[in-house]
């Protein structure tokens, strides 16, 4: 409990922290906390703020936000509401605590069934902007999510539970407690327990065929489940049962698989033959004999890492062919990943499942080469001490959910106060983060404005792309400059908090587009932002300050002027129509910003020069790595080779000349393809004393 207590106290610390640099108000600073986690763990598509405090009759109504416009979330409408506590005390709450504040997003829908009640709210309220998206979407709309989110213990037992239906569209609230917050930024697990009884809620245990292992901890079992029995399970769970990276390509396609829906209506028998089927990890099962054989009883944990649109398809089935999903069956390969090895398998499996897919899935992934590199020059680049600074410190970047959280726990209490005076919390930025950071200087704030995990599909595609075609373009350089988007970024959030024109909501989208808007202007004079200024000044001039000011105030304009026929200012920002009116109007900047300028000219000069440089610094290492390795490991990695079929000609050349290094040295392009072939042999089996040494 005293580890619960702990966090609820720095998580009251930091909401203050950044209201108080905000200028905002305690609620809209702990909706922008948890928003993003909300979206990560996939319990809604996207979070934005919008809050409505009212009554219809003698029933309370109240949301703080909501899961972005059904039809792009699934047909689910996803209401949001808040409780935050700024004293230090824990508070405890029940399953009564949690449905009375759940009640009051539900009322609210209610309410919108009513014909007068739209047309008593203000027409510019949050309330009547989602009231009327409800109205407007509600033939369409399948199921309804109301999300508690309380900085308090929750003491029900289950964290999911049906309300009473409204028009016949199925209603659930979700707690998110103080528990749940601390493991999923933690762990980033979004409950403690996903557990899925087959024996005693989907119609008996499963029959399942043990695959032989030589590795307990990696069992493998293979299985057939009926299609009405998977569909269920998912209409209970739903996307938390797709493993982060699928759940977020679900959400980039966010449509129901047309040739699957066409099987399960008019050849149901055939799903089996014609469909791939799941790839499925799990924690932990309990199995046991039975007379038909062995039984899947109980999973904890599943996880789909291939097969969610297969998944989310027979349970859209679920509508209109009830009938024919009992004749439909799907096979499903499951394997058992430890907690702790989980970051490293389950996306290797979900690689190689999905390698078919037109985005190579790979991009998503923590464990790609663009995030580890990312992390390694976090870890170890030093930030100027700026203008205001006392002590050189680090950006933080969390690759994978958790490190930071990790790394501090296993500091004694002065170890635990000089890293945190090295990696001030101001300075911990995550992919998401990243990826909003790149892509408003890509000049795409309405992908950023559709929320965290969209955003960063988009952003995963193109380095994805990039990658391939200039890895080295990705050096230290680059990674300055993007933390110098990083200050920009949240330098520009406390400027409009605190601007005298700022209305108040919709801070998220008026900074991303105030941002682009800035970087567009520039480039149009053929001039851009000088990152390397802000990255030695580790702040902004007051003249960059100024101008993302102009560039803010006319974004505020633009957003809350949509086009007609447009109520919602959140679902306008999510528009390219409305990034093209920001863009091509005219903003009257109160000074020149030529000092905070560089020409594309100077600027595409400086990156040419770090790519080479780190051209140069790999090549140098790669040699350094061949020449650590012994002549005599050499002679034996080429003799293997000889009879391996996956090493090249060439590459049996490369490993031949790093052989007789000692009489002329070996190219740098020699030295990369004899490292790569040896990778391959020793993935064929290839060991030699020489490779231990060169490890060392």
């Amino acid at each position: 409990m005293d580890d619960i207590i702990s966090y609820n106290e720095q998580l009251v610390s930091d909401i203050q922290s950044n209201a108080d640099a905000n200028n905002e108000l305690l609620s809209d600073s702990f909706f922008e906390y948890i928003a993003k986690f909300l979206s990560e763990a996939g319990e809604v598509g996207g979070a934005d703020r919008a809050y409505y405090n009212g009554t219809s009759g003698v029933s309370s109504l109240r949301f703080d936000g909501y899961g972005g416009d059904p039809i792009h979330n699934e047909n689910v409408l996803s209401l949001i509401v808040c409780d935050f506590d700024p004293s230090l005390e824990l508070r405890n709450f029940d399953k009564g605590g949690a449905e009375k504040l759940a009640k009051l997003a539900y009322n609210f829908i209610k309410a919108t069934k009513k014909t007068t009640f739209l047309y008593e709210l203000e027409e510019t309220s949050s309330g009547f902007f989602v009231g009327d998206m409800i109205a407007t979407r509600w033939s369409l709309i399948e199921d309804i999510k109301i999300v508690v989110v309380s900085n308090s213990d929750y003491r029900g037992k289950s964290d999911s539970v049906a309300m009473e239906s409204i028009d016949g569209k199925k209603v659930v609230y979700s707690v998110w407690d103080i528990k749940r917050l601390k493991g999923f930024e933690e762990q980033g697990q979004s409950r403690s327990e996903l557990v899925i009884d087959f024996a005693n809620e989907y119609g008996g245990a499963l029959p399942v065929l043990a695959i032989p292992s030589q590795i307990d901890a990696y069992s493998s079992y293979l299985a057939v489940v009926s299609g009405d029995r998977l569909a269920e399970i998912y209409d209970k769970w739903g996307a938390r049962l797709l493993e982060a990276n699928v759940r977020s390509f679900l959400q980039a396609r966010n449509k129901v698989n047309r040739g699957i829906k066409e099987t399960i209506k008019n050849t149901p028998e055939m799903f089996l033959s014609y469909n791939n089927g799941l790839s499925v990890t799990a924690e932990k099962v309990m199995v046991r004999e039975s007379e038909v054989g062995l039984e899947l009883v109980q999973v904890e944990n599943l996880q789909i890492v291939n097969g969610g649109q297969t998944t989310a398809s027979l349970h859209a089935a679920l509508k209109d062919s009830v009938e024919e999903l009992k004749r439909v069956y799907v096979q499903m390969k499951l394997t058992i990943v430890p907690k702790e090895a989980s970051e490293e398998i389950v996306p290797k499996i979900s690689e190689f499942a999905n390698s078919q897919n037109k985005v190579n899935a790979a991009d998503f992934f923590a464990n790609h080469p663009f995030h580890t590199r990312i992390e390694q020059y976090s870890r170890k680049i030093l930030a100027p001490r700026g203008l205001d600074g006392y002590m050189d410190t680090k950006w933080f970047y969390e690759r994978a959910r958790g490190q930071y959280a990790d790394l501090r726990s296993k500091l004694t209490g002065a170890q635990r106060k000089a890293f945190d005076n090295q990696h001030p919390k101001s300075q911990f930025f995550t992919k998401t983060d990243l990826a909003k950071y790149e892509n408003l200087w890509a000049e795409k704030p309405h992908i950023v404005s559709l929320g965290a995990q969209k955003n960063f599909i988009e952003f995963a595609k193109e380095i994805g792309k990039q990658w391939k075609r200039h890895e080295s373009s990705y050096n230290d350089y680059w990674y300055k400059q993007m933390i110098a988007k990083a200050i920009i970024f949240k330098a520009t959030e406390k400027l409009v908090s605190n601007a005298e024109w700022y209305a108040g909501g919709y801070r998220a989208n008026i900074v991303a587009y105030a941002i682009s808007k800035l970087v567009y202007d520039t480039r149009k004079t053929g001039g851009c932002i000088d990152l390397d200024l802000v990255w030695r000044r580790q702040t902004l001039t007051p003249e960059l300050r100024l101008a993302l000011l102009a560039t803010a105030e006319q974004a505020q304009k633009v957003i809350t002027n949509p086009l007609p026929g447009i109520r919602n200012y959140s679902e306008w920002a999510k528009k390219e129509v409305c990034w093209q009116h920001l863009r091509d109007s005219n903003v009257t900047y109160a000074t020149k910003i030529g000092e905070a300028l560089i020409s594309t000219e100077e600027d595409r000069d400086n990156k040419k020069s770090a790519q080479v440089e780190k051209q140069f610094d790999d090549s140098i290492d790669m040699e350094l790595h061949v020449y650590k390795i012994s002549a005599d490991c050499w002679e034996a990695a080429y003799e293997w080779s000889l009879e391996c079929d996956t090493i090249t000609l060439s590459e049996q050349n490369s490993l031949k000349a790093c052989r007789s290094m000692h009489k002329r040295p070996p190219s740098p392009k020699q030295c990369k393809a004899a490292l790569l072939a040896l990778d391959k042999l020793k993935m064929d089996g290839f060991e030699h004393s020489g490779l231990a040494l060169s490890d060392g």
